[in-house]
């Protein structure tokens, strides 16, 4: 309440300032010397007239102006009513700024505004947490640090991926550019960097690009995001054979659970028809099974892994295959089944120590490794 009654007092403060000229009575234009100093002007110019000095007309236009300024002399009260100012205008226009006008004001805040909502001080703002703040108002405070901090390395390898997502690819080199620069090189900001060069080449793997790539597997040979680009590169270059055995590859050292498996199993069957396919329900099966009552989804569940166990009996070595079938089995509840598809993966994959010791790995975090 005193919040508002302190708006009221500066509101009517700000009126009276505003209203208090109008009020007022007209001031005097000139004192009774100015009245004495008009009038001793008229005498000399009689005299002047009389003694042939000026020419009559000049002289009567003269003496018409001097009395004008003679009776504005005299004070307000010589002066024409209609010129006074109007008492009930100025009546109205105070009660109109006074009244009306703070009147109309609150009621529109009250309607427009949010006088609930509150206060927000720069100091509490930036002490607001950073999961409550926009991602648009974190990178424009990152932008203005760097304005006046170009060299923060890590402000330029945070806005790196934020510049990538938004489809800002030149800023997004520039960004990583400056995080290589600045924090020295390693093989996940060299092929970052040569991530940003080929979004910003509308995905064409440039012959930057693909150095870039190049610096990074010397750094570190199982960055997966330079092997990926460089069998994209082969493909673009034609080579498909080059492409096909750096995806295999790839898979063959990914984890189950890896986010990209997808995408290189998708590379994969563009430069090699013949390569299995990735195992698992598809997009449009999803999208299908959701339409179907929960009896039919559960068939329609059962159907997929039964035809990913058929798949792996004609080619065990897919060591992913495996894992996912165990653990379809684990969550449809037939923990037997399970552990007799994670004895058949491991009797697949024999032959392949490296295989078995990552079959084995994935079966333990599954609680079979029995």
């Amino acid at each position: 309440m005193s919040f508002w009654f302190l708006i009221a007092l500066m509101t009517m403060g700000a009126a009276f300032a505003v209203l208090w000229p109008l009020g007022r009575r007209t001031v005097a234009l000139a004192g009774g010397e100015d009245a004495a100093v008009y009038r001793q002007q008229i005498e000399e110019l009689e005299r002047d007239r009389s003694a042939g000095l000026i020419a009559p007309r000049d002289a009567d236009a003269a003496k018409a102006e001097i009395g004008r300024r003679l009776l504005a002399a005299a004070g307000p009260e010589a002066a024409p009513a209609a010129a006074k100012p109007s008492r009930p205008r100025r009546r109205i226009a105070a009660l109109t700024a006074l009244i009306l006008v703070p009147a109309a004001a609150v009621g529109l805040y009250v309607t427009l505004g949010s006088p609930a909502l509150p206060g927000a001080p720069l100091a509490e703002r930036k002490a607001e947490p950073l999961q409550q703040r926009s991602l648009q108002s974190l990178v424009a405070q990152v932008e203005a640090h760097l304005a006046s901090n170009p060299e923060d390395g890590r402000g330029w390898e945070l806005l790196g991926p934020i510049y990538l997502r938004a489809g800002r690819f030149e800023d997004a080199v520039r960004a990583r550019r400056n995080a290589l620069r600045l924090n020295g090189a390693t093989a996940a900001r060299e092929s970052d960097l040569g991530e940003a060069l080929v979004y910003a080449s509308n995905g064409l793997v440039t012959d930057e690009a693909r150095e870039t790539f190049e610096r990074a597997l010397k750094l570190d040979k199982s960055e997966v995001k330079a092997r990926y680009f460089l069998g994209l590169a082969a493909e673009q270059d034609g080579r498909n054979q080059d492409a096909a055995a750096i995806w295999r590859a790839l898979l063959a050292d990914a984890a189950p659970d890896a986010p990209w498996v997808g995408l290189v199993r998708a590379a994969l069957a563009r430069v090699d028809p013949a390569a299995p396919p990735a195992p698992g329900p598809s997009a449009t099966d999803m999208a299908e099974a959701e339409k179907l009552p929960p009896e039919q989804q559960a068939a329609m569940v059962r159907g997929m892994v039964e035809r990913l166990a058929e798949r792996l009996k004609e080619d065990g070595s897919d060591v992913d295959g495996w894992v996912r079938l165990v653990r379809a089995y684990m969550v449809l509840g037939e923990p037997e089944r399970a552990k007799q598809a994670a004895a058949d993966g491991r009797s697949a994959v024999a032959g392949d120590a490296e295989k078995l010791r990552r079959i084995n790995e994935m079966l333990k975090g599954l609680g079979l490794d029995t």
